[in-house]
């Protein structure tokens, strides 16, 4: 059972790829979807995860006959009212790279107390142009005052999960599929996926 994912992202792929086997959906192969040269990505216009996911899904799901899906996510924070929010991926600026968001985070939060946070991952799984469902998933912590771990990407360094003691950058990677806004929006997609093809196979 094939699914494509919209991404160029190459640590999201990874995880999503690792997320079906470790979750017990072996049998899905998500690959990266192929592109024509020159295609542009569609401009995230929408006002939440959610309606950014099912954009690119359905952008990028006209290339191909089979499913695609793709993903917005990114990190709430309480003190900033929300913020970086939709705007996580480029937070210092377009074509900001992760170093300079976690810089511009740390500065904003400095001296702040409050550090209640959660990374929110939204998926969408569209064919054809139309979306199928969509899918949350969510996980809640707080923000460090320094960067820890070598792992993950993005704010990881920064985010803390109280449960196991450890910033995220610091989950191995079963731990991380197990605990993470994007394993548990991946196991709704990958539980929804398995009853399509069942009803599919059965029409």
């Amino acid at each position: 059972m094939r699914i494509y994912v919209a991404t160029s992202n190459a640590g999201k792929l990874r995880e999503f790829q690792q997320a079906a086997a470790q979750l017990g959906f072996g049998e899905v192969d998500i690959s990266s979807l192929p592109l024509p040269a020159g295609v542009a990505a569609p401009e995230e216009t929408g006002d939440s995860f959610e309606a950014n996911a099912a954009l690119k899904a359905c952008a990028y799901s006209r290339f191909t006959n089979d499913l695609v899906f793709a993903d917005d996510s990114g990190l709430e924070v309480d003190a900033l009212g929300g913020a970086p929010g939709i705007y996580s991926a480029r937070y210092a600026g377009e074509g900001a790279g992760d170093a300079a968001n976690n810089a511009l985070l740390l500065e904003r939060m400095h001296g702040v107390e409050a550090r209640a946070a959660r990374f929110i991952c939204a998926i969408a799984v569209a064919q054809g142009g139309v979306t199928l469902a969509v899918f949350r998933g969510t996980i809640e912590g707080e923000l460090l005052r320094a960067p820890r771990g070598e792992g993950g990407f993005g704010y990881d360094p920064l985010f803390f999960y109280p449960p196991l003691d450890k910033s995220t950058a610091e989950l191995s990677a079963d731990e991380k599929i197990q605990v993470s806004h994007r394993g548990a929006a991946l196991r709704q997609l990958l539980q929804w996926l398995r009853t399509f093809a069942e009803r599919t196979e059965s029409d």
